[in-house]
């Protein structure tokens, strides 16, 4: 009998409030399926990683539930995995699973915005729409998901939208890859993806990877004072297309130098990086050694750092695979071959055989 997992991990889907009005994840994975607003059709299992929301978690908490989606895979029964979790920091694990992701079924990474306990919860909604999305066919080959108020987006290129609002997630420069409905999925586009990491070689010990924001008059005393402290990695939230100025431009030529991985960001919404302006501004960052990171922000940017790092250790090895993890998000393509484009208008419907 097929099934799908549910890898518990905390957040705003498992919290209740306590005696001081303050709320604290603390259900665990068989308290979420309880709630769910219809039955699935489909055999659950569920498995508690860790219950912590997800402000709190760290590199190594990722990598452990990239482990557990591992184990659950590892069962050829599994038709998909759905991972609740907290939506701080869901676009940084979800692209962390995604990367060393090489498995066709889906990973459907989904949360809440409001508490288990709140009369008007979303929580039991994305759950079952998560579940769904794990176990249709149209969502094979697709990698790792999010499913978040009935839409589909890829792992990559999802980021939290707005800090509140039932529709917390969005994919500016892409878009969502399709809709979920009582229990129907629709998908209209697949992601490009890079060749998947291998995670039994990924070692994020030790590996600090940091985000220094510029900004007009900045100097390079954040960027220095992350590089004294040990940073392997440094992602630049640079301004416009991906500029800062002529004292950056130096310090990052000094840093690729010694060996640390610059990569350039941008804190603008959507667009890409481009190497546009001199006088401290993208093109001279770039001839210093910064990596640009495409459409990438900085949250998944360093998230691209620690795996890379972690994978391969060799900072010219990670500037090179750096850039060939940097396709397109995704765009319209047919359901049975990922990598060449068609458009694909039809319903797939959540069925099997």
């Amino acid at each position: 009998m097929r099934r799908i997992v549910v890898l518990s991990t905390g957040g705003t889907i498992a919290t209740r409030q306590d005696a001081h009005g303050t709320r604290l994840a603390a259900e665990p994975a068989d308290a979420l399926l309880e709630r769910l607003p219809w039955q699935p059709g489909v055999a659950i299992e569920a498995r508690d990683v860790f219950c912590l929301g997800s402000y709190l978690l760290t590199p190594a908490d990722m990598h452990g539930v990239a482990l557990a989606v591992r184990e659950a895979l590892a069962d050829e029964s599994v038709a998909g995995v759905v991972v609740t979790h907290g939506t701080d920091s869901l676009e940084e694990t979800a692209y962390l699973v995604d990367l060393f992701h090489g498995d066709a079924r889906p990973v459907v990474f989904t949360g809440a915005m409001r508490p288990a306990d709140a009369p008007d919860g979303d929580g039991p909604r994305n759950l079952a729409d998560a579940i769904a999305v794990a176990d249709a066919i149209a969502a094979r080959d697709l990698g790792v998901l999010v499913c978040f108020d009935g839409q589909v987006y890829p792992a990559r290129g999802t980021r939290k939208a707005h800090t509140t609002a039932p529709a917390a997630f969005a994919a500016p420069d892409g878009g969502p890859l399709g809709r979920v409905g009582d229990g129907e999925v629709r998908i209209s586009a697949v992601p490009v993806r890079p060749k998947p990491l291998d995670l039994g070689a990924f070692r994020p010990e030790g590996i600090r990877t940091d985000i220094v924001a510029c900004y007009p008059g900045c100097d390079i005393r954040a960027l220095r004072a992350v590089a004294d402290a040990g940073a392997r990695g440094v992602v630049l939230e640079a301004t416009g297309a991906g500029n800062a100025n002529p004292e950056v431009a130096a310090e990052v030529a000094r840093l690729t130098a010694s060996g640390v991985v610059v990569a350039l960001s941008t804190r603008v919404h959507a667009g890409p990086v481009a190497a546009l302006y001199g006088n401290g501004g993208g093109a001279d960052l770039v001839r210093a050694g910064a990596v640009p990171t495409g459409t990438l922000r900085p949250s998944q940017a360093r998230v691209l750092l620690i795996a890379l790092l972690g994978a391969y250790g060799d900072p010219e090895r990670v500037r090179a695979e750096f850039n060939d993890s940097l396709d397109s998000p995704h765009s319209p393509h047919s359901p049975h071959s990922p990598h060449s484009p068609h458009s694909l208008d039809s319903l797939e419907r959540n069925t099997h055989g």
